[in-house]
């Protein structure tokens, strides 16, 4: 036979299996197609193509596990505004006023558009660009006040000392989303990272890891080494925190470690994927004791960091067992950037080789997520943690000077709802593959929060030991 025969023949081979191989992997995509089509021609009323083919992305994924799905065009732009932590919008906290029914301002943010055009806190956001807010929700309102950077939207407020509606047109400026907080406010919209009647004691809360959350914890553990501002004691508060980037998780173990294991990911088949070790330099000194602060909502990033520092020896766990999510997701984006796949691709494990992850069928006598420390295990109810959640809420929008006193005006927000207490976590935790009161009703008073007081009287008794042997 002529060797341009034999070539032919290879070559009608080679393309025979990569066509077969092609329309095994691809042989539900007409299927798919066809029923789409089929509905949309033949079903008894109208339907929307993009709602059914939204719908085909989330039936489809939802049979993996809990923490992939898909993320449509709406809830993508938040993820990526968490995440990267800004948005376009005018600086404000808002909330339902449960009497009134009225979109209320809790506070706006120094130095945003809200705060420039003069909001006060118990302002009654009535209409925003036209639209009448009575009976809207909190989500659709805070919608509506976010936008492009430099484009103008128009609100129309009710004062308690002014008759009349005032109307103000303001102009959206990059408001950022802080995920480093400490125990109250300065009038400056500063923070003051130590505990009010514990000066000696640190205090940082994290919110969620985001791209600028380990920069952000830098400088305010940075602001214990200045003049008259040492502490003997710190406690890192996780409690709600549902994760977010794994980078921002490893870069925040790394900046109390200066060696060992931070975090492994393993893959399918349990392939190690991913090893994390801390790098040489601290930011606190190993001699100041730490505390780190979970509860049932601390999740995914939170449980990489407080498993680290406990696993390595440098911080105690005090709190509540965390929630259990060991696992990782990448985010995907689809449609030309306009939408993504949240796609679990591994998990991960502790720096003792414990899996984190709570199984389906798992117990509670099984060893998942992070639990506290022995004699550090503080319980609370739902209600007990809701009441907490509004007292710190309350405290964080009344600023104070370093001496506790309380100031006039608003220094809070982010163009956002006020925060609820925290839901199950579903977040992402690998970088993404590419590229809104004073008339609302007080929060009830919690004078203890029993973890927290769990936290500091460990602390106590170890600065007054140390003390002790220095003397």
């Amino acid at each position: 036979m002529p060797r341009r025969n034999l070539l032919i023949i290879f070559f009608a081979a080679i393309l025979s299996v990569v066509c077969y191989h092609r329309a095994a992997r691809n042989r539900y995509i007409g299927t798919l197609g066809e029923v789409m089509n089929i509905v949309n021609t033949q079903y008894v009323d109208p339907v929307d193509p993009r709602a059914l083919f939204e719908g085909a992305m989330e039936g489809m994924v939802s049979q993996l596990d809990p923490y992939s799905g898909y993320v449509n065009p709406d809830e993508y732009n938040r993820l990526r505004e968490n995440l990267d932590q800004e948005f376009g919008g005018v600086g404000i906290v808002v909330e339902l006023n449960p009497e009134t029914k009225r979109l209320t301002v809790m506070t706006p943010l120094v130095g945003t558009p809200a705060y420039k055009a003069g909001l006060r806190s118990g302002d009654q956001i009535i209409e925003i660009d036209g639209k009448d807010t009575e009976g809207m929700t909190l989500e659709d309102s805070v919608q509506l006040m976010r936008g492009p950077e430099g484009s103008k939207v128009r609100l129309k407020l009710l004062r308690t000392d002014v008759a009349e509606p005032i109307e103000v047109t303001l102009d959206r400026a990059r408001i950022p989303i802080e995920s480093v907080l400490g125990d109250r406010r300065r009038a400056d919209g500063s923070w003051v990272y130590r505990l009010e009647d514990h000066p000696n004691i640190g205090y940082i809360r994290l919110t969620t890891f985001g791209k600028d959350t380990a920069q952000e914890l830098k400088k305010a553990l940075q602001t214990y080494r200045e003049p008259g501002h040492h502490i003997e004691g710190l406690i890192l508060d996780l409690r709600g925190n549902a994760g977010g980037l794994l980078d921002a998780a490893v870069e925040t173990c790394d900046l109390f470690l200066d060696g060992g294991v931070i975090v492994t990911t393993r893959g399918r088949g349990g392939v190690e994927r991913a090893s994390f070790s801390a790098t040489p330099g601290v930011e606190l000194g190993k001699d100041v004791p730490m505390v780190v602060l979970i509860d049932k909502y601390s999740a995914s990033a939170s449980e990489i960091v407080a498993g680290c520092l406990q696993d390595q020896g440098r911080a105690v766990v005090a709190g509540q067992r965390s929630w259990g999510k060991g696992t990782v997701q990448n985010v995907l984006p689809l449609e030309g950037n306009r939408s993504a796949l949240r796609l679990t691709i591994a998990s991960y494990w502790r720096p003792s080789g414990k899996d984190i992850h709570k199984r389906k069928d798992a117990k509670d006598t099984d060893d998942w997520g992070v639990r506290p420390d022995p004699e550090l295990e503080v319980n609370l109810t739902t209600e007990q943690a809701a009441k907490i959640a509004r007292a710190r809420r309350q405290r964080d929008i009344q600023p104070v000077e370093e001496d506790g006193k309380k100031n006039g005006g608003g220094s809070n927000g982010q163009e956002k709802p006020s925060q609820s207490p925290p839901q199950p976590p579903v977040d992402q935790t690998e970088p993404p593959a590419a590229d809104s009161n004073g008339s609302a009703t007080p929060a009830e008073p919690l004078t203890v929060d029993p973890q927290l007081q769990k936290a500091v009287e460990y602390l106590e008794e170890k600065i007054k030991s140390r003390t002790a042997k220095a003397a």
